[in-house]
């Protein structure tokens, strides 16, 4: 018995020996298995930042916003701006603003026409024959001017319109009035939804001067303009009581900022010459190269002549087209979307056209349409507020001018005689559907 225990005994120590324990194994402990760290994460793409190093700016209260104009105008530039779903810095959305009494109070283009008057810088036409400055010229017009200006001074010379009187008289009336001194008719013939021959005459009396020159003379045109007093006149030959101060509205240049912090790509569009606005442009924060204007041909030596670029159908060195009306949209398809051939008078489609328009006149009401949001400035331009206050899909806007707003006007004809066709006739306004736009009520004042 005692054996046997003893055996047992002997082989249960054995067993445990072979196991080893916790405390004292019988063999060390293998060595550890190390695992291979897990590679690093690729690094993640990095964030879309559309915006860049642009902070959106707010457009600031002012009492010269009416109703809910600011806020509406804010969201409308967020809907496409730099940090809208599917904002494309490579595409930026582009806005377009008129410049004379859009961007401005008062008109820019009087200013440099009135400027080359009243310092002698008009200079006698080809062959002392007014009608080469208009395809328009009449006549009496042609005649007029010859008899005032003379014929005995060379061409390209200075007509000396800053002390002949007669001839800045003359040359000012066809500006002013579209008629000599004597109130016969100065152009004749023209498409009227195509170009304005006075406006274009500012751009054809520039001629004979190179680009340099001409923004050397815009700038010294408004420098003082931009300073003097509210209401300021001035004597153009012997006509008294023509305006001589501007403004760039500090409420339209928050819009500029605004859009251009948001990624908008910002042009002037106007109907003014080129050259002149380009000079100022950048005074409301928009570039010289941002500008469509009027756009005179040069010559070999680098100076403007009567005729202008081209656009749609019309090639270069015609002179029935500016940048007026259709002419606006025809130059805008151009030089900033890229039309260069003959549809470029076409209305581009949906999501091709500009985001935002801002105008104040007939004459930008085709640029305007072509906007999927319109703003406008009241100054009872009939064809334009018509469009406004019908406001198509709530996609427009109105706001009194922001210095010496309109008084209140009679009702729009809209149905009758507001607009006017190709030929100069009245008509009945449409929308872009060709329905008749109904009378409109002038509802926008300051309260």
């Amino acid at each position: 018995m005692q054996t046997t225990t003893k055996t047992l005994l002997t082989s249960l120590i054995a067993i445990t020996a072979a196991c080893g324990g916790d405390e004292h194994p019988a063999t060390p402990d293998a060595a550890p298995v190390v695992h291979d760290a897990p590679p690093p994460l690729p690094d993640a793409p990095p964030m879309a930042m559309p915006c860049g190093t642009l902070v959106p700016s707010a457009i600031a209260a002012d009492p010269a916003w009416v109703g809910t104009n600011r806020a509406d105008l804010t969201a409308w530039f967020d809907s496409a701006g730099c940090m809208s779903p599917g904002y494309d810095p490579n595409h930026k959305p582009v806005a377009l603003f008129d410049w004379d009494n859009t961007l401005s109070k008062n008109d820019f283009g009087d200013a440099i026409t009135f400027y080359m008057i009243t310092h002698g810088k008009v200079i006698q036409p080809t062959n002392h024959d007014w009608h080469t400055t208009s395809a328009y010229m009449t006549d009496a017009a042609a005649t007029a001017l010859s008899t005032a200006c003379g014929t005995t001074i060379a061409d390209g010379l200075s007509l000396h319109t800053d002390t002949n009187t007669a001839c800045a008289n003359e040359i000012l009336n066809v500006y002013t009035s579209s008629g000599t001194w004597a109130t016969a008719a100065a152009f004749a013939g023209w498409n009227w939804r195509w170009i304005e021959p006075t406006y274009a005459w500012t751009a054809q009396l520039m001629a004979g001067y190179t680009h340099a020159e001409l923004q050397t003379f815009m700038l010294d045109a408004v420098s003082t303009q931009l300073t003097a007093a509210v209401g300021t006149t001035q004597t153009v030959g012997t006509t008294t009581g023509l305006n001589a101060w501007l403004r760039i509205y500090d409420q339209q240049k928050e819009l500029v900022k605004a859009l251009q912090t948001r990624g908008y790509d910002v042009w002037v569009i106007t109907a003014s010459p080129q050259d002149a606005i380009a000079a100022v442009a950048p005074m409301a924060g928009i570039a010289a190269d941002h500008v469509v204007g009027i756009r005179s041909m040069t010559d070999a030596n680098g100076k403007l002549t009567y005729r202008f670029e081209g656009c749609g159908p019309l090639a270069d060195g015609q002179g029935a087209m500016i940048s007026y009306i259709q002419g606006k949209r025809c130059f805008v398809n151009k030089y900033i979307f890229g039309d260069t051939g003959p549809r470029a008078l076409d209305r581009r489609a949906d999501g091709k056209r500009q985001v935002f328009a801002a105008g104040d006149s007939d004459t930008d009401i085709e640029f305007l349409r072509d906007a999927k949001y319109k703003f406008v400035l009241n100054r009872n331009k009939k064809e334009l507020m018509c469009s406004a206050y019908y406001d198509d899909n709530d996609s427009w806007r109105i706001n009194p001018m922001f210095i010496g707003p309109k008084a209140v006007a009679s009702p729009y004809s809209c149905p009758t005689t507001a607009c006017r066709d190709e030929n100069g006739a009245t008509l009945a306004c449409r929308d872009l559907g060709g329905n008749i736009i109904p009378i409109e009520n002038d509802t926008v004042h300051v309260p």
